[in-house]
């Protein structure tokens, strides 16, 4: 018999080596912008957090500071190649595609959490990576961000046959612990949420959505 997985969702992983010095520009310039407070701060927040978390407004990505523009170019290169990559697309009809976006930043200090939630009317979303904070050795589930398998439905019967299937089969939820410069790419539908991150520092992250359009050929008007 061929064991064949009918079903699968794609992620994207990337990394921007090196990153320190972006990394350092773009912490300084958040933890500037969240003692402004109000000014940066996202106005209504929807997803539960508390207050050890600092979430943006979302527009972050439309800044002019060229720390900011940089890591919008690498996010965008890798996330058109994942796209062209899964859908088949050629590099014409990549110039083709109109983006829109949200892009915001978020500052968690110890104990700050973010509740499972998607992110609707979207298609694609990403996470960057500014930095992880030191995690306390002894917590293993700091900061992780994790995401809930849509099959999990499939636990609702567990016996000998199906308690430890593997791999792509398996039913069990999908962490990743961030590093500094990793880039995660996901469809925008796919619950998430953020451990209770438990450390010293701070953990700093960038975020966005994006949808987009298809711009007729040249000459077709």
């Amino acid at each position: 018999m061929q064991a064949t997985p009918f079903f699968a969702i794609p992620f994207g992983f990337a990394k921007l080596e090196p990153a320190q010095a972006l990394n350092n520009e773009l912490a300084d310039l958040f933890r500037r912008r969240a003692t402004e407070g109000a000014r940066y701060a996202n106005p209504r927040p929807l997803t539960q957090r508390n207050g050890q978390v600092f979430e943006s407004e979302f527009q972050m990505f439309k800044w002019p500071e060229p720390c900011v523009r940089q890591l919008k170019e690498f996010c965008w290169h890798h996330l058109m190649q994942f796209i062209g990559q899964l859908n088949g697309y050629d590099n014409a009809t990549l110039g083709r595609m109109m983006i829109y976006s949200d892009s915001w930043f978020h500052i968690t200090r110890r104990g700050g959490f973010f509740a499972l939630h998607n992110h609707p009317n979207a298609s694609w979303s990403g996470v960057y990576c500014v930095d992880p904070g030191k995690h306390d050795a002894d917590q293993r589930d700091s900061g992780l961000l994790s995401f809930m398998n849509p099959a999990v439905a499939s636990a609702m019967y567990m016996d000998a046959a199906t308690a430890n299937l593997q791999g792509a089969f398996a039913y069990h939820i999908r962490h990743v612990r961030l590093e500094p410069g990793q880039l995660v790419l996901f469809p925008s539908w796919i619950l998430h949420d953020v451990k209770p991150f438990q450390g010293e520092g701070e953990r700093i992250t960038v975020a966005f959505n994006c949808w987009f359009t298809m711009q007729d050929p040249p000459g077709t008007r």
